[in-house]
């Protein structure tokens, strides 16, 4: 008998734009501790089937749960989310953006700056932390990326494309 809680639920999941089916009566469950990789080609609704989950869009038809519940607000602190497409602000400074995201998730000055210290350090950004994040490398954008979506210790990760762009080293260096 398995006792895992079900973190995320999607049944008979559907989505179109326009007459275009994205995705079609998809059904899955992914339990707590998993690690669970969503893999289809290019065009087959990972990232529409994502977006959807976490209401970022509206789905056409089924059921998609997070936690238990439809994705809400309260939902917002317990969820790291790296989304495909970077969504950083290319004119402020690596520090000055991890801390501005890591208070939007509700971590105190104090907590954002001793996490963002000991990721970047641990990401080798630390030398990069005062550059705007347009003077990076796309690699360096990603690792960024990836520092707001765990900063704030989530207890689900949802990781849309976390290694693009990043070379064999880093990706290592994220995956461990």
């Amino acid at each position: 008998m398995n006792n895992k809680e079900v973190v995320i639920k999607v049944e008979k999941f559907s989505k179109s734009f326009g007459k275009q089916k994205a995705v079609n009566q998809l059904s899955f469950e992914v339990q707590s501790g998993e690690i669970f990789g969503f893999l289809g080609r290019n065009g087959a609704g990972k990232t529409t089937t994502i977006r959807s989950l976490l209401n970022i869009m509206e789905p056409d038809e089924g059921l998609l749960e997070v936690l238990g519940s439809r994705f809400n607000d309260e939902l917002m602190q317990r969820i790291g989310y790296l989304p495909e497409e970077r969504g950083l602000y290319t004119r402020a400074t690596v520090m000055d953006t991890v801390m501005y995201l890591g208070r939007l998730r509700g971590l105190s000055r104090h907590e954002v700056r001793s996490r963002a210290k000991a990721l970047l350090e641990r990401f080798g950004l630390t030398e990069h932390q005062n550059k705007k994040i347009q003077n990076l490398s796309s690699g360096m954008q990603q690792k960024v990326q990836i520092i707001q979506a765990i900063l704030h210790r989530p207890e689900l990760l949802i990781l849309d494309e976390p290694f693009r762009g990043l070379d064999p080293i880093n990706r290592q260096l994220v995956f461990d």
